[in-house]
């Protein structure tokens, strides 16, 4: 099974998206523990690489440590302990990281000021990952599983990031990796994923085939979320796949994604063909885009009397993978149209009124 070397060759427009994505949910994760009060927060990168590509654009690790820079402010005020731990296996790369970030924290005073333990390690991730799992479920974490195939997407390794209360984790799947090797003794005696149940759709949606089956493992009572973001490169797919188990991280992860692409929020393509959608037809009745579906959705519930409050709203609201304006477009129209009355001016529907500040009212039919 062949693997490339990413750091051989620039940084395709893919990987460019897989690592905003990485980086701009850093950027959100970061504030909102440190401001939060908590003393001492870990990210781990299992797969570094090198830190930067052949023509020195920025990797993950560069990426984290240029966020944790942009939170100097908070970090000092706080006095936030921020624990980073960098693994690549390949002993050269291993060589390359160091070096690229022990002279990103030289070059930048704030890093060196900080109270930062910055670890490196050169091991098996298969090794390494049991022997760090403690401190994961000890301290607030941020985990990226970023790959070459999915070797390290395997069963036991989501049950034990499901048993973890203040865990983000984002992990980078090779779809098509998967189609070539899913039904190997190998790869099956790691993940048990239905293959040829994940050919019956369309190939652009091998990436969210997967998903949903990983979904159907977890727990019947689980509180972790999973959700995907699928990353078109040239003919082969890939994805990003999102877990957490705390409302806050989703709404920060789906606000993340819809600014990616403001068209669906889960792919760097139209995946779902929704810019066709708008064009209407003389025989047809016009299909309705992404947002326009959930709209049209939530209105449903909310007449049907299945979804009664603001946090009910809310909730079903993340469960469908939209954010918050979405579904405070479409309840100010009912309200508007005199379909429903609540008795705020907004109806509230935002992490910030449901969960931190605990404002639940009613919408009344």
């Amino acid at each position: 099974m062949a693997i490339k070397d990413l750091h051989k060759t620039p940084f395709d427009e893919g990987t460019i998206t897989k690592l905003e994505i990485f980086e701009n949910y850093a950027k959100e994760w970061l504030p909102t523990f440190i401001v939060g009060g908590h003393k001492e927060l870990w990210i781990f990168d299992f797969f570094a690489g090198t830190g930067y590509d052949i023509n020195s654009v920025a990797g993950s690790p560069i990426r984290i440590l240029q966020q944790v820079k942009n939170q100097s402010g908070n970090i000092f005020q706080k006095k936030t302990k921020i624990n980073i731990c960098f693994n690549e296996f390949d002993k050269q790369k291993f060589g390359l990281l160091q070096q690229s970030c022990n002279q990103f924290v030289n070059d930048n005073s704030e890093l060196l000021r900080m109270n930062i333990n910055l670890q490196f390690r050169n091991s098996d991730f298969a090794e390494l990952f049991p022997k760090t799992l403690s401190t994961i479920r000890k301290y607030p974490s941020l985990v990226y599983l970023d790959q070459n195939g999915v070797k390290f997407l395997a069963d036991k390794y989501i049950d034990d990031l499901e048993k973890t209360t203040t865990t983000d984790f984002l992990c980078f799947l090779s779809s098509s990796y998967v189609l070539r090797f899913g039904n190997t003794t190998a790869f099956q005696s790691n993940l048990k994923i239905d293959i040829e149940r994940a050919k019956q759709n369309p190939y652009k949606y091998i990436h969210k085939s997967i998903l949903e089956q990983l979904r159907e493992k977890l727990p019947p009572n689980t509180k972790l979320s999973l959700y995907p973001f699928t990353i078109k490169k040239n003919a082969n797919v890939y994805g990003i796949i999102f877990g957490a188990t705390h409302p806050r991280a989703v709404d920060k992860f789906l606000k993340t994604a819809w600014k990616k692409n403001s068209l669906n929020g889960e792919a760097n393509f139209d995946i779902d063909d929704d810019v066709n959608k708008n064009q209407l037809d003389l025989f047809e009745k016009k299909k309705l885009n992404k947002i326009e579906s959930f709209k049209q959705n939530i209105r449903k519930e909310i007449l049907e009397g299945n979804i009664k409050t603001n946090k009910e709203a809310y909730d079903y609201t993340l469960k469908q993978g939209h954010i918050s304006n979405h579904a405070t477009e479409e309840i100010e129209m009912m309200k508007k149209e005199k379909l429903i009355h609540y008795a705020e001016k907004s109806p509230l529907i935002n992490y910030e009124q449901v969960y931190k500040n605990n404002r639940i009212i009613n919408y009344q039919i």
